[in-house]
């Protein structure tokens, strides 16, 4: 991210401090007025009770896509430009310049046009954001079409950490499409998957005048075309012509859409560019850092050659439940070695530990037999690591002097094990007198 925060006016962590988003990240994702207005007993109050789980959404979402059209035809566009920023940061605006740059003919897809249901456009009015699961199963089924086979531009998602969390549970389908078919035929259809998240940003008071300029706009043409009968009625959002409202709805972007979005950004391509200025500036930055960005990308053969090695968050992802099974597997099938090892970190471990509480770090050295069992060491590294330590094991082999032989006087030599873990854990906090 260094090269690409040079280019920009202000880095992200200087947009974080100057606009305070860090200290709004875990605040609750309505502003106060909101909230005041939710705790009022109204006849149109409207209520989210939808389920927040990404991973049921997603898997429900998927499943009824399968069903429909069948696994091997859920043929996701090979390029995807994720497409968000703060309201009036120029989304639209820059959509087609985004378009043209990487020679996509589709329309962009903006989640918002696609949302036109009269309990979607309650929740929008009310300044709240759509179900979940209402907007990622409208998106998905509408990226199936054939015309976004090349490349989709998608303006306006994800904006929830569970939207985020479906944009990643989608990547991993994709690869796993594509090593299931990549020598079959279909394999044409399933191309290495190419996600980008393009964050457009500015700052609050900027996000609010451009709000509502827009919206005295939108007025002002809409009017032109009811007195003259000539050209179409412009789209006006009721936020546009009410600062308190144009400023919620930035705070609801700086509070939940932003602080989700950042976690993408250790996965896919990550373009954060600064938005103010004149359209030719912002052009140019989006040039710059889609250039940068573009001669990062793997070759697809060489992409071929180590996609059958899971990225590391893959293997994360399950690896608390799958600690548990193993543990649970042990004391079931392997009771008495799985005690021994427990009493041995109890007797020979936890006191060192304890007496490196300080530092966080300790190197416990033994040579008891026990861990001579290869099981018996995979267990001592799963309890300490679902204790919350982390262990790591070296095994050092020492030839030492055993026994003399009593006719050829040769001195008869033995392999000793010493066993050195290391064990790491959070470290005590010391408050030091001034």
């Amino acid at each position: 991210m260094g090269g690409i925060l040079e280019r920009c006016l202000i880095s992200e962590a200087e947009f974080d401090t100057a606009y305070g988003l860090s200290n709004h990240l875990t605040h609750t994702n309505m502003s106060s007025d909101q909230a005041e207005s939710e705790s009022k007993p109204t006849e149109n109050k409207v209520q989210d009770l939808e389920v927040k789980d990404a991973q049921i959404i997603f898997n429900s979402v998927w499943a009824s896509l399968e069903d429909e059209f069948s696994e091997e035809h859920l043929r996701f566009p090979k390029e995807i430009f994720w497409l968000n920023g703060a309201p009036g940061a120029g989304k639209g605006t820059n959509t087609n310049f985004i378009m043209q740059y990487r020679d996509l003919t589709a329309p962009p897809l903006v989640v918002s046009s696609l949302l036109k249901s009269p309990e979607a456009e309650k929740m929008k009015d009310a300044g709240m954001l759509v179900g979940d699961r209402e907007v990622i199963e409208i998106m998905l089924r509408k990226l199936l079409e054939p015309i976004y086979k090349t490349g989709a531009v998608v303006d306006g998602f994800p904006r929830t950490k569970v939207q985020v969390e479906c944009v990643k549970l989608l990547y991993q389908k994709l690869i796993e499409l594509r090593l299931k078919y990549k020598e079959t035929f279909f394999t044409e259809h399933f191309k290495k998957p190419h996600f980008h998240i393009v964050v457009l940003f500015i700052d609050e008071k900027e996000s609010v005048k451009r709000q509502l300029n827009r919206g005295l706009e939108a007025q002002a043409h809409n009017e032109e075309v009811l007195e003259s009968g000539v050209g179409q009625l412009e789209d006006l959002r009721p936020t546009d012509l009410d600062p308190e409202a144009a400023l919620n709805r930035y705070r609801t972007f700086k509070e939940k859409t932003y602080g989700a979005l950042k976690d993408l950004r250790e996965i896919f391509f990550y373009h954060f560019i600064n938005a103010h200025g004149s359209i030719e500036v912002v052009r140019q930055r989006i040039d710059d850092e889609l250039r940068y960005q573009g001669s990062l990308e793997l070759d697809e053969a060489t992409y071929d050659r180590i996609s059958s090695i899971p990225v590391a968050v893959s293997i994360s992802l399950h690896a608390r439940q799958e600690l548990v099974d193993r543990l649970d597997a042990y004391v079931e099938r392997q009771g008495a070695l799985f005690e021994k090892v427990v009493d041995l970190i109890k007797s020979d471990f936890l006191p060192i530990i304890e007496r490196h509480a300080i530092s966080g770090m300790a190197v416990v050295n033994t040579e008891d037999e026990v861990l001579h069992d290869p099981d018996a060491l995979a267990m001592l590294i799963d309890i300490f690591s679902e204790r919350g330590y982390h262990a790591i094991v070296d095994l050092h082999r020492e030839e030492i002097p055993d026994s003399i032989d009593p006719k050829t006087f040769k001195i008869k030599t033995r392999i000793k094990r010493i066993f050195r873990v290391r064990v790491q854990f959070k470290g005590s906090d010391i408050r030091r007198g001034r």
